[in-house]
């Protein structure tokens, strides 16, 4: 199959694992910044061919799970309003809340909607005039010139019953607080694919610039993963760092300017809160004056007090602080069929690959 048989090639693969065990021999910790690498990294059995000097951490790639209990609580607690009809992605239905979630609600006969697509939110809200339908606006940069175009959709086609529960987050400043933390050694990071087709390079200069850190875009194919971690091998070894790409045929540097553009109407830069790296500056993005008609926020709801689970260690797995073979639930209390922490949940979280590769 064209793009994607030859980036599964055995022979190819042998001779870059030999490039790479030949660049380096002393000790390198790489992150994985994407949920979709590590699904990759694991179906592929990439960590188990690297030589042992090289490890493999995950970082907070996956939106699901950097999403904070507060947000799951506010989406339950609206969820019970019986003038509400509430529409998200699948993958957000089993997240445990405080003391719920969205899927034990609809059991309740709660109104919850799934959808695949951010403008079905729109045909949702059509057919429910009655009702306050109101989308959990939830992702990376990936998802949202989407998001952004079911808002400008909605004001052009003045549906005044649709709001936004707005918990979208942008990766690089995440990967800021992460250097910043400095809890875990980070030697590089594998960059995520996806969000860089949107946003290209530039956000990301400050790693090598600010940090001294090599990084490198990468695709989701065993040769893609390959090849970035022995151009990232190559950059520690040579004393460099900056921002490279190896997913070439989908990225460039200067991203989607069309897609940009489409989030810049809508939204500016804010701050956000992320589960287990605590609200960070320009991490989000906020209602431009013009659209916060449609910020859910603005209701006047009461919600209960969030809390965590306290063995969970979801929001140290983010971090790479910990894996899930260190947490005491993993395998034992904490499995997909009953997820204590939104790691276990999402197909792309740390948790749930480790279950089911590990």
């Amino acid at each position: 199959m064209k793009f994607v048989d030859e980036f599964r090639n055995k022979g190819i693969a042998e001779r870059m694992i030999q490039k790479i065990q030949k660049t380096s021999t002393r000790p390198i910790q790489l992150m994985e910044v994407c949920g979709t690498h590590t699904v990759s990294i694991f179906r592929y059995g990439i960590r188990g061919i690297l030589p042992n000097h090289i490890k493999l951490i995950s970082g907070p790639g996956c939106p699901v799970c950097v999403t904070p209990n507060q947000d799951i609580d506010l989406a339950i607690a609206l969820s019970r309003q019986k003038d509400v009809v509430i529409v998200t992605f699948g993958d957000m239905m089993r997240v445990p809340g405080s003391t719920s979630s969205l899927q034990k609600e609809r059991a309740e006969g709660r109104d919850i909607r799934i959808i695949y697509s951010s403008l079905e939110a729109l045909k949702i809200a059509k057919e429910h005039p009655g009702k306050k339908a109101v989308f959990l606006a939830i992702g990376f940069e990936t998802t949202s010139p989407t998001i952004a175009v079911a808002l400008l959709r909605a004001k052009e086609e003045k549906l005044h019953n649709l709001f936004f529960l707005n918990s979208q987050k942008r990766v690089p400043p995440a990967l800021a607080a992460l250097l910043q933390l400095k809890q875990v050694k980070i030697d590089g990071f594998i960059l995520p694919g996806h969000v860089s087709t949107i946003i290209g390079t530039n956000p990301y200069q400050f790693i090598a610039k600010e940090f001294g850190k090599p990084a490198v875009i990468t695709g989701f194919e065993p040769l893609d993963i390959l090849q970035g971690i022995w151009m990232l091998i190559k950059q520690i070894e040579e004393d460099r760092a900056s921002i490279e790409i190896q997913y070439r045929r989908v990225v460039r540097e200067n991203g989607n300017p069309i897609a940009i553009n489409k989030i810049y109407e809508v939204f500016e830069k804010g701050e956000s809160e992320w589960r287990g790296l605590g609200r960070i500056p320009d991490s989000g993005y906020r209602f431009k004056e013009s659209y916060k008609e449609m910020d859910v926020r603005n209701f006047d709801i009461e919600v209960e007090p969030s809390k965590e689970h306290s063995e969970c260690l979801c929001g140290e797995v983010l971090q790479g602080i910990k894996s899930p073979l260190e947490c005491r639930l993993f395998k034992v209390a904490c499995h997909p069929e009953n997820p204590v922490g939104p790691c276990m949940v999402s197909i792309e979280g740390t948790c749930h690959t480790y279950f089911k590769y590990q």
